[in-house]
């Protein structure tokens, strides 16, 4: 089984950590500074940021437990990159700001579209079940 210690896991890792820092300063200065401009796409921003630390901190425990909680992580943020692209395009009056997942994550260079997809797979190959 892949270790997180060295290659792939390493890095999926180290992007998740920094991705979560990124994005929860992000959303706090948004949240703390106008919260009255885009409630909306701060309040996601901000739970971006919480899912993508707890997706972190799942990757890097190997319990059944931390495997479920990095399923439904990286699941919900899968879901909600690809829906808030989509509404920040087509009800762009809803996102009047960049935020984490708004245009798919373009202004942290797509990452938040692509990562999740890339959480999830690691999670299936890391799986006790794939190994046999």
């Amino acid at each position: 089984m892949p270790e997180l210690s060295t290659g792939p896991g390493r890095v999926l890792v180290a992007l998740y950590g920094v991705l979560g820092i990124a994005a929860t300063g992000r959303s706090a200065v948004q949240l703390l500074g106008q919260p009255e401009e885009a409630p909306l796409a701060y309040s996601l921003s901000l739970l971006a940021a919480v899912l993508y630390l707890v997706a972190t901190a799942s990757l890097l425990r190997s319990t059944p437990a931390a495997r479920r909680v990095g399923l439904v992580a990286c699941s919900v943020e899968a879901v909600g990159v690809v829906a808030v692209g989509v509404l920040s395009y087509a009800a762009s009056d809803l996102f009047p700001d960049k935020t984490v997942w708004s245009h798919f994550g373009q202004g942290y260079g797509y990452l938040p579209l692509v990562l999740p997809f890339l959480g999830l797979a690691w999670l299936r190959r890391t799986s006790p079940s794939a190994e046999g």
